[in-house]
């Protein structure tokens, strides 16, 4: 167990790895009171080490969930899909800007939020628009027997893994990310686009707090590489996902109740395991805007 560096040695924020890969839990702290700087400052330097953190048995309310976050950034506005795809992302009791329900609960046969049911395959969290969020955090409230389970890649590792030859021949160029807010199944660039969220990014991204290099692609969204043909942008990519997700870099959280996770964007990818369908699941999301990446 690492005890987080701070200043005050009144101070108590321990800080344990869950993975050789990345996350670790973080205890000594109540997410319902305000937060010291220093209190804030061991946080975010334990995040900057681990990638994903993750608080036990909270109690937090909507209102203590965005205090928190909002020491690390700028609050998030929930994206708000097109017209033609609003069906598979605006529930009913999505009533607050900042919040997103990722819930299969229904009313009426109605959802109440969105990205319900089955598995999830790994994405980026907004990695389809100009200024991805930095940072997301979900909390627990409602939970299936078995499966859900998130699942984290180190994108730093992913980086490292890319052989040179690669990373040369992908030196400088984008990928094109779609949001057609499918859970598991691969976004499309064919054909006309232009009503579909998207955005082309750096491949690779440097992190702008560490100074590290990051795998930016994602088996979801990530559809199309500038600059290469359709075969070869797709054999490039399946290269990609596969060093992405080698389980050797991935953490695997298992869910329980009142488990608070935050995890940051520009360095991670996440997707969900499959879990009993008609078992309800409800988990409350905000997350703290970003910056455009840069190479």
């Amino acid at each position: 167990m690492e005890i987080a560096r701070a200043e005050d040695a009144l101070l108590d924020v321990k800080v344990t790895p869950l993975s050789p890969a990345l996350g670790a839990e973080i205890s000594g702290v109540d997410l319902t009171k305000p937060l010291a700087p220093r209190e804030v400052a061991a946080i975010q330097e334990a995040w900057n080490r681990h990638l994903v953190l993750v608080f036990r048995n909270q109690e937090i309310s909507q209102d203590e969930q965005l205090r928190f976050a909002g020491y690390f950034g700028e609050l998030g506005s929930r994206r708000k899909a097109p017209p033609k795809l609003a069906s598979r992302a605006e529930g009913i009791l999505q009533d607050h800007e900042k919040i997103l329900l990722v819930t299969n609960i229904t009313i009426d046969g109605e959802a109440i939020g969105a990205f319900g049911d089955g598995e999830f395959w790994f994405h980026i969290d907004s990695g389809y628009t100009a200024r991805p969020y930095k940072y997301t955090f979900l909390f627990a409230l409602e939970l299936p027997s078995e499966g859900g389970n998130t699942l984290f890649s180190n994108m730093y590792k992913a980086y490292d893994a890319v052989p040179e030859a690669l990373k040369q021949k992908l030196k400088g160029k984008r990928a094109l990310h779609i949001h057609e807010y499918n859970r598991n199944r691969q976004a499309s660039h064919a054909g006309d686009i232009s009503g579909v969220p998207h955005h082309y990014h750096p491949v690779f991204v440097t992190h702008p707090d560490t100074g590290r290099k990051s795998l930016f692609v994602d088996r979801l969204m990530t559809a199309r590489l500038e600059g290469f043909s359709q075969e070869e942008s797709a054999a490039l990519l399946d290269q990609l996902y596969d060093i992405g997700e080698r389980r050797e870099f991935i953490y695997e959280h298992l869910w329980r109740l009142g488990d608070f996770l935050m995890w940051d964007n520009r360095c991670t990818i996440h997707a969900r395991t499959d879990f009993p369908k008609g078992e309800r699941r409800l988990l409350r999301r905000c997350a703290v805007e970003g910056g455009e990446l840069q190479e």
